[in-house]
């Protein structure tokens, strides 16, 4: 797990290493445990390193293979990199080191671009080609690993975040009225490939993009798996479901234990990190370390389930570490929460990720997490209203989206309004292309490949590498998703959501866990505003640099102000904070 930067000039010039020096130095935090650049003629490349995979300098990046003529930088982890290495090794390749960079370089001289097929893993990765000119860009298939480009017709900048593509300067820091849209109603959702700022965009996850010497560029998505039932599995029972996903499941989560340092996990004492917990003590994992995060309650609402949580860590005698934070320390970091984010993320989940990853960053460099479970299994409330739909787009629309077009514009000042329905478009347009049997097939495939990308995952990935500490998501492993996706949908409704997961999980964790409601990282503090919190964020909201901007009508802000916990979004969330959220980014950001 790293930090990843560099330059690529198409104007035949020589790339800008003092730059690219810049982007790397922004990503210092990413990769504590080291740093490199490479600058040659119109290629610099830049790595901030976190030893997870062969300790030692061999495998140090920004790596070259000069009998291939390769060079890579490299952010993410090839699990099964063992085996890719050997068959390697087979047909006559020789290694320098003993980790997964090396094997991704032989693997792309090796089969070009079907080696990402045989990957199981998280990466972003970019390569040149010293004999051809091309630079290869790649992002995995679930966008774990972040890939941010800034282009124009002379060169392609490219970083792990956004913010270390602005230290550099001479970006277009505009905002994209089509990204405002979505942030302000696909519930701070921005797809790739945009992002808020206009002169920066993402790689889409499952993406590859080779750009030639000359600057021409083609770009494919590899990994897309049909939404669909398979003739082979007709007559299959919801007990046969049931093992075949807990096998999966126990694949992805020994797959994800692959490191030379210790791996923890992230117990918030639901069913999917009570599960991965469950499936590494029963493959004979000793002295596993979990931690759970809690804080203050408001309005009546607990701030933490350390109660599920203990009971799981008990039952599976982990090293288990309960960290609370009071309210006090939750205002003190939120600035530093907000400058983590590659971009704008309204969940509150944001400050919990930050600073558990503070506290388990201290133990271990390696965590696996639950993320992705309800977008793959169908664990939110949306989907059961979805199975009987006969219009997915304007149903779906209606219970995720935190405002239509028309209350859009008595929210924004009308500069900043799209001229089109933005979200809706973009939500249409992923939900009735083909290959989905159903309306909730059609929407856990949007969910899964659009909306986890660019908030959970995201979230998680800003969030732990703020702190030099390394995630792994064993649900978003991509055969575990495979099969998923071909399951009926009725299976995975049963039981209020999660159905064939909660299955599984009943032989494997006690039912307490299983069968209670459906919990989440809790911080009542940021929905409902108030004291000192109301305070930050009208002083962010009222300030110089907000007015001049002016994205929000002056009526809209002063009825958030009067009243915060009467402006709850669709999906529970608080306007306040989402409005505000936005602006102390822009500012974090000097925008």
């Amino acid at each position: 797990m790293c930090g990843i930067a560099g330059e690529i000039r198409l104007d035949g010039g020589p790339a800008d290493a003092a730059a690219v020096a810049t982007m790397t130095g922004a990503l210092a935090p990413r990769g504590p445990d080291g740093t490199g650049i490479i600058a040659r003629g119109s290629a610099a490349f830049g790595h901030r390193r976190l030893k997870i995979i062969d300790l030692s300098e061999n495998a140090a990046q920004p790596m070259t293979d000069p009998d291939l003529g390769l060079t890579i930088v490299f952010n993410g982890c090839i699990y099964n990199y063992p085996e890719l290495r050997k068959e390697l090794q087979q047909t006559g390749y020789c290694f320098f080191s003993h980790g997964d960079t090396e094997v991704i370089l032989k693997a792309w001289h090796k089969w070009g671009e079907d080696c990402v097929d045989r990957f199981h893993g998280m990466f972003a990765f970019v390569i040149t080609e010293r004999d051809s000119g091309r630079t290869v860009f790649v992002r995995d298939r679930f966008g774990i690993k972040p890939l941010y480009l800034a282009e124009d017709a002379d060169r392609i900048r490219f970083a792990s975040t956004l913010p270390a593509l602005l230290a550099a300067g001479d970006i277009d820091t505009g905002i994209d009225l089509e990204a405002l849209h979505n942030y302000m109603s696909f519930h701070a959702v921005v797809p790739a490939p945009r992002t808020i700022l206009k002169g920066v965009r993402k790689l889409p996850a499952a993406t590859i993009r080779i750009v030639k010497r000359d600057g021409t560029s083609s770009e494919r998505v590899y990994w897309q798996p049909p939404y669909e039932r398979r003739a082979e599995d007709s007559g299959l029972s919801r007990e046969d479901w049931r093992d075949r996903v807990l096998e999966a499941l126990r694949t992805a989560v020994r797959r994800r234990m692959v490191a030379d340092v210790p791996v923890g996990v992230l117990l918030s004492g639901g069913v999917d990190s009570s599960l991965i917990v469950g499936l590494l003590a029963e493959g004979g994992q000793q002295d596993l370390m979990t931690f759970s995060i809690g804080f203050e309650q408001a309005n009546g609402e607990l701030g933490d389930e350390f109660v599920y949580s203990d009971f799981i860590a008990k039952r599976f005698e982990t090293d288990h570490h309960k960290i609370f934070v009071p309210g006090a320390e939750l205002m003190d970091h939120l600035p530093d929460a907000i400058s983590a984010m590659s971009e704008p993320m309204v969940s509150y989940d944001n400050i919990g990720f930050y600073l558990l990853s503070r506290e388990v960053s201290k133990h271990v460099k390696v965590v696996q997490s639950g993320q992705g479970a309800d977008e793959v299994f169908a664990g939110y409330h949306w989907y059961p209203p979805l199975a009987a739909s006969n219009d997915v787009v304007g149903d779906y629309a209606r219970v995720f989206f935190d405002r239509d077009h028309e209350t859009m514009a008595r929210h924004l000042s009308p500069d900043w309004l799209a001229g089109t329905d933005a979200s809706l478009e973009l939500v249409r347009e992923h939900l009735m292309m083909p290959g989905a049997a159903t309306p909730v097939d059609r929407a856990l495939r949007l969910d899964s490949q659009i909306m986890l990308v660019d908030d959970p995952v995201k979230r998680v990935d800003n969030m732990t590498m703020a702190w030099g500490l390394e995630a792994r998501v064993p649900f978003l492993d991509h055969e575990l998703v495979e099969l998923a996706a071909s399951i009926q949908p009725e299976f995975k409704l049963n039981d209020g959501g999660k159905g064939v997961l909660k299955d599984a999980a009943r032989l494997v964790v006690p039912a307490d866990v299983i069968d209670r409601k459906k919990g989440y990282f809790p911080v009542p503090q940021l929905k409902y505003i108030e004291g000192e919190f109301l305070d930050m964020v009208r002083d962010a909201l009222s300030s110089q640099k907000a007015r001049e901007r002016g994205l929000f009508r002056k009526d809209y802000l002063d009825a958030l102000f009067a009243s915060p916990a009467n402006h709850i979004t669709t999906l529970r969330g608080s306007e306040l904070w989402q409005a505000a959220l936005l602006e102390m980014w822009l500012q974090a950001r000097g925008i």
